[in-house]
Order: structure tokens, then C-alpha cells, then sequence
């Protein structure tokens, strides 16, 4: 298991950056792709972005590449998403995600996660 704790969401202007963060217990999250989704009301999940088991490799939705970045750093089991010129479009509740055991090193996922996190609320105002 792969408990997921996400934090870091909150009230941002249009333009501005936060930086969410996943904390993951356990000693195989070094086993685990990891992704971002995100869900704004009366929507369906949606995919943001993902990271291979070791932060080789890493792809975004269309609608955030180059504006968010996501990271991990194995050592303090966490993956971060740092999100830069934020969009009222971006304002939903942001879920990680991971998807353990992988075998590949560099593999990535935009489906098949089977552990989750609770949620951080990212509101970002126009």
C-alpha cells in the first residue's frame, strides 16, 4: 500500500503559482508512478499530469504543459506539482495518484492508479 496525503492547495489569484505536494508512506513509493488528476465541480476527473518511478520521465494535459511542472524526489517520498500562472480554469480539487509495483524505471500512466489521496482544494480567483 501506498497511503497518499496531498497539501499545499488554496486561494490563488489568476497568475499566481502554488505548489502542491503528496506525501507518500511506506518504503516502495520508489516502486510507484505517480500522477495528478484534478476534478472541478460537475466535471469528470481529468489527467494533469505524471511521473515515472524515477522522475525521468514525465508528461502533462495539453492545457498545463508549460505552466506546470511535476517532480519527486524518492529520498523523502513525495511528488510535488508546482503549478505557475494559474488559470480560473484551473480551479478544481487535485487528487495524486499511484500506481505500484511498475517495473519500468520510466514508464508512464495516465490510467490504472490504484492507490489515492483525499484531495487539496486549488481555487484560483479572475
Amino acid at each position: 500500500q501506498a497511503p497518499l496525503v496531498e497539501s499545499g492547495g488554496g486561494l490563488v489569484q489568476a497568475g499566481g503559482s502554488l505548489r502542491l505536494s503528496c506525501a507518500a508512506s511506506g518504503r516502495t513509493f520508489s516502486y510507484c508512478a505517480v500522477g495528478w488528476f484534478r476534478q472541478a465541480p460537475g466535471k469528470e476527473r481529468e489527467f494533469v499530469a505524471a511521473t515515472s518511478r524515477n522522475g525521468g520521465s514525465t508528461t502533462y494535459v495539453d492545457s498545463v504543459k508549460g505552466r506546470f511542472t511535476i517532480s519527486r524526489d524518492n529520498a523523502k517520498n513525495t511528488v510535488y506539482l508546482q503549478m505557475n500562472s494559474l488559470k480560473a480554469d484551473d480551479t478544481a480539487v487535485y487528487h495524486c495518484a499511484a500506481r505500484c509495483p511498475v517495473s519500468s524505471e520510466y514508464a508512464l500512466y495516465r490510467e490504472g492508479y490504484m492507490y489515492w489521496g483525499q484531495g487539496t482544494q486549488v481555487t484560483v480567483s479572475s
